[in-house]
């Protein structure tokens, strides 16, 4: 046995056909926005090109079937749209409620929903249905921290103004870290309980 991996050959340029089932075994194992969608299968003709490049094809035949194969690329991710198979909102309410409780401030939401291709008014639209806890996120960083309430020891100032730049850079206003930050340990653990629930 060889130690040099086998090359892998790439085949028939990305069709529709070929597209769509990428994309529909994508969505069994991942959500996904339609953005991200077209981001994956773009990334899968790139390989192809690079593997039909490698084995000699000719640059501007690759090339031509790169182009229109990214074409076709968004259009498959459209009409699974279009079906529901792909849903920006939900994979956004989903996402948004995730981050929060992982300890994510609304800013940092809105900057990962982006990132992921979720519109503005997408995002904008679902937190004005469903706002964020900022305090309890605020507190879930906190804890993950062991910081704050959390702390085994009462905090320092130097350790408190750390625990405050730490929540700033999470994208948390100053108000909600203080609150957090002078919270009693119980009324924290009630409130993530409270939060975890809803």
């Amino acid at each position: 046995m060889t130690g040099r991996r086998e090359e892998v050959r790439a085949g028939p340029p990305p069709d529709a056909t070929r597209l769509r089932e990428a994309a529909l075994a994508h969505l069994a194992r991942f959500a996904a926005t339609e953005a991200g969608l077209i981001r994956v299968l773009h990334r899968r003709i790139d390989r192809w090109a690079r593997r039909a490049e490698a084995e000699g094809q000719e640059a501007e035949a690759v090339a031509a079937r790169v182009a229109a194969a990214r074409a076709e690329a968004v259009a498959v991710a459209h009409r699974l749209s279009d079906t529901g198979a792909v849903d920006d909102a939900a994979f956004a309410a989903s996402r948004a409620r995730r981050l929060n409780q992982a300890g994510r401030s609304r800013r940092a939401i809105v900057a990962h929903l982006a990132a992921k291709g979720v519109r503005p008014d997408t995002a904008a639209t679902l937190l004005e249905a469903a706002p964020p806890d900022d305090l309890a996120a605020a507190l879930g960083h906190l804890r993950r921290r062991r910081a704050g309430p959390f702390a085994v020891e009462p905090p320092s100032p130097e350790q408190r103004l750390k625990a405050l730049a730490a929540l700033a850079r999470g994208g948390f206003a100053r108000d909600v870290a203080e609150r957090a930050l002078d919270m009693a340990p119980e009324e924290a653990e009630d409130r993530l309980l409270a939060a975890r629930r809803d």
